[in-house]
C-alpha cells in the first residue's frame, strides 16, 4: 500500500520529496520484516500470506528500480534482469505449488532481498543529499560520482539476483522435474 506513495514522493518536485520517499521505503521494509516475523513467531502463516508477502516485496523493489531507471540513475537492462528473475521464479513457484508440489526458498534469496533494500536505500540517500549545501554532503556525492557507486552497486545486485535465480532453480531441480513429469502424464 505504501508503494504508490513512495513513487509519488520519489518523483515529486518538492525539496522533501526524496527524503520522504526514503522514510516511506524504510517504513515499508520494517513493516514487511515485522509482518513476516510476527507470522512465524505466532504460527500465523497462511497460503495467502505466503503468496502476498513475496509479491509485495517484488512490487516495492521493482517499483524502486523502475523509478530509478526512469530518473536516469540506473540502466534499464539491469532492471529488466531483476524483474525477469523475480517474475520467472514467482511464476514457476505458483505453477508448481498449484500442482501440489513445494519449492524451498533459500537463505541466499532472502539475502538478495535484503541487499536490494540496502542498495535502494543507499540510492535514496544519495538522491536526498543532492539538494543539500553541506560540505560533507558535497564530498560524499563527489565520491559516489567518482566511483560510480550507484551503477556499481546496482550492477552487483543485478548479477547477484541472477545468481540467486540460478541457485533457486538448482536447489529446486527435483520439484521442477516432478512438475514436468506431471505435465507429461
Amino acid at each position: 500500500m505504501l508503494t504508490p506513495i513512495f513513487i509519488l514522493s520519489l518523483f515529486s518536485e518538492h525539496e522533501l520529496g526524496h527524503p520522504i520517499a526514503f522514510f516511506i521505503f524504510i517504513i515499508a521494509c520494517v513493516t514487511d520484516t515485522y509482518d513476516g516475523y510476527y507470522a512465524r513467531k505466532y504460527n500465523e502463516i497462511t497460503p495467502e500470506g505466503k503468496f502476498l508477502d513475496p509479491l509485495a516485496d517484488k512490487i516495492l523493489v521493482s517499483s524502486a528500480f523502475i523509478s530509478f531507471a526512469s530518473l536516469g540513475i540506473i540502466e534499464y537492462w539491469m532492471v529488466g534482469l531483476i524483474i525477469f528473475r523475480d517474475l520467472f521464479v514467482t511464476g514457476l513457484r505458483m505453477a508448481i505449488e498449484h500442482r501440489g508440489l513445494s519449492m524451498v526458498t533459500s537463505m541466499i534469496a532472502k539475502t538478495k532481498t535484503t541487499v536490494q533494500y540496502i542498495i535502494i536505500l543507499f540510492t535514496l540517500i544519495v538522491l536526498g543529499l543532492k539538494g543539500m549545501q553541506y560540505v560533507w554532503a558535497h564530498s560524499f556525492l563527489e565520491m559516489v560520482k567518482e566511483f560510480s557507486l550507484i551503477y556499481n552497486l546496482t550492477f552487483f545486485i543485478t548479477m547477484f539476483t541472477v545468481l540467486t535465480g540460478l541457485t533457486y532453480l538448482y536447489d529446486n531441480r527435483d520439484a521442477i522435474k516432478n512438475f514436468i513429469n506431471q505435465n507429461e502424464s
